[in-house]
């Protein structure tokens, strides 16, 4: 059953979302669910903005002191010159995905590491040292190699472009490019402990896509993580998962990115199983 919507008053704060497109985000589900359950007069929105209005949504959430605000593709990087107080996050890894208030200050803020790593370290695995390998060089990739590199895990990439994976290389000083393919990933698969996939291939509606990776070559104590979670089960897991290596998909790095900025917001715990089972609902409706 969907949550309720709340009473809306002249106390009500507001809060959302901005991308484009951004209609089929699954955050309004999930924040409005936890604002609901821990009873804040607070109400998240999607808002469709176009890049060349992106400094005028800025401007607006300013004069309107909406209390937060999330960023979503095309926005990120876009946000970097808008934004002029960035968290260390924000500035290393290059993108910003959610705005908040420092007293009078508006932040920019990066979620997406956090989100990351703490869905990582939940599912059981420890990057400390880790071998890994990082399927992609785009936004999603910079939030995943910051955290990794916090935790001094060995970092190698592939992606399609060998030219992008190679200026990636030597921006964060990662310690491998490799091509995007079978063959030229047979040699290094023995070696390593997680393999983190990045990019869109897999998501829907392109789900029978799947990275070019000879998993058979993967060590038995290996994981897979795939940060796609539409659908949540990617045929690059179920291949994993065939093969008996431990996987991960992309669903609990979106609620822990969310409560992070959730917390952000309200100064309170963010209610994770309430965040959990809204963003399932959604995903099953």
């Amino acid at each position: 059953m969907a949550n309720p919507i709340p009473t809306l008053d002249a106390q009500t704060q507001l809060t959302g979302v901005i991308g484009f497109p951004v209609r089929h985000s699954l955050s309004p589900a999930m924040q409005n669910a936890a604002f609901q359950a821990l009873g804040l007069n607070i109400v998240y929105l999607a808002f469709e903005v176009a890049p060349d209005h992106l400094p005028h949504a800025i401007e607006g959430m300013r004069g309107l002191c909406l209390l937060g605000l999330n960023a979503t593709i095309p926005h990120k990087q876009a946000l970097l010159p808008i934004v002029k107080q960035l968290t260390d996050s924000a500035r290393r890894i290059g993108a910003v995905n959610t705005l908040f208030w420092e007293g009078d200050k508006l932040m920019g803020d990066n979620t997406d590491a956090y989100g990351f790593m703490t869905a990582l370290q939940q599912a059981g695995f420890d990057p400390a040292g880790a071998r890994v390998l990082v399927l992609g060089a785009g936004g999603s990739a910079r939030a995943v190699v910051y955290a990794l590199q916090q935790a001094n895990a060995t970092l190698f990439m592939a992606n399609r472009s060998r030219e992008k994976a190679e200026a990636f290389r030597e921006e964060w000083g990662l310690d491998g490019v490799y091509d995007f393919s079978e063959s030229g990933l047979q040699s290094l698969m023995p070696t390593l402990d997680l393999v983190v996939q990045c990019t869109s291939l897999g998501m829907q509606p392109n789900k029978e896509l799947i990275p070019p990776v000879p998993l058979g070559a993967l060590p038995a104590h290996a994981w897979v993580y795939d940060l796609v979670y539409r659908p949540e089960q990617t045929r690059f897991l179920q291949a994993a998962e065939a093969r008996g290596l431990m996987t991960l998909g992309g669903l609990d790095m979106l609620i822990y990115q969310g409560a992070a900025a959730f917390e952000r917001w309200t100064g309170q715990t963010a209610p994770i199983d309430i965040m959990r089972g809204a963003v399932r609902t959604a995903l099953e409706g």
